[in-house]
């Protein structure tokens, strides 16, 4: 097995045991973004077919609900179902506080929001996303959703917080990234993050900032996936 297919292998190992850990008949669930998602939504899938499992899930982007439409399911929506009683997301990092950077797929406005209505937020990894301070393994920086008529101002106040702002672009298309909710993303680089809640209070207080990649003290638990196969666990203390 080539070390590609090795960390496949390790997320798909993670999501699915997630998934077995955290979701009963009944639930209301939040189902995140990106490519370990896609891991597990093809469990929740299967233990629909094979269990006969009942969830209502509310997915995080146009990714996750297409997802679950091709999979018979019939999404719901936070103004629907506004109570989850746990959501299954990815990250881009985790540190040792169980803080994380998302948005490297541009969807961490509902991602963060779905986030906020569950009692609980499990993220699923590979161990390349597991490090001791935000920043030392992910080197794009913190996704902003910014309006994109605040683009200037508002990377002019984060070059004055020591950011690097860089406008995310899109591939197949001239321009940039547009969000699901039809703003812009600017990738962020601080470096190693030393107090990633000051930084997120900071962000919070630009005005044209809509969200920010920053989820601090909402993951309770995170499953990582290991290229031998194996799944280490991190519960918030």
């Amino acid at each position: 097995m080539s070390h590609l297919d090795a960390q496949e292998e390790a997320k798909k190992i993670a999501a699915h045991k997630a998934v077995d850990e955290h979701i009963q008949s009944g639930m209301n669930i939040g189902v995140g973004s990106g490519s370990t998602i896609v891991y597990a939504i093809e469990r929740i899938l299967e233990r629909i077919k094979t269990e006969g499992l009942k969830v209502t899930c509310v997915p995080t982007s146009f990714q996750s609900e297409q997802l679950l439409i091709d999979g018979g399911v019939i999404p719901s929506t936070l103004n629907i179902t506004p109570s989850l009683d746990v959501t299954i997301d990815g990250a881009d990092e985790v540190d040792a506080d169980m803080n994380c950077i998302k948005g490297g797929g541009g969807c961490q406005t509902l991602e963060k929001l779905v986030a906020s209505c569950s009692k609980k937020l499990v993220i699923v990894a590979d161990s390349r996303k597991d490090s001791s301070k935000l920043g030392e393994k992910w080197k794009k920086g913190v996704p902003l959703e910014v309006l994109a008529v605040a683009r200037v101002p508002v990377s002019k106040k984060i070059e004055a917080l020591g950011g690097k702002p860089v406008l995310r672009m899109a591939v197949k298309k001239a321009g940039p990234v547009i969000t699901d909710n039809g703003n812009i993303i600017l990738d962020c680089d601080f470096g190693v993050i030393e107090n990633p809640q000051r930084l997120e209070q900071q962000l919070c207080m630009i005005t044209g900032v809509v969200e920010t990649g920053l989820f601090i003290n909402m993951a309770q638990m995170a499953y990582f996936g290991q290229d031998n196969g194996t799944v280490t666990t991190r519960v918030k203390k």
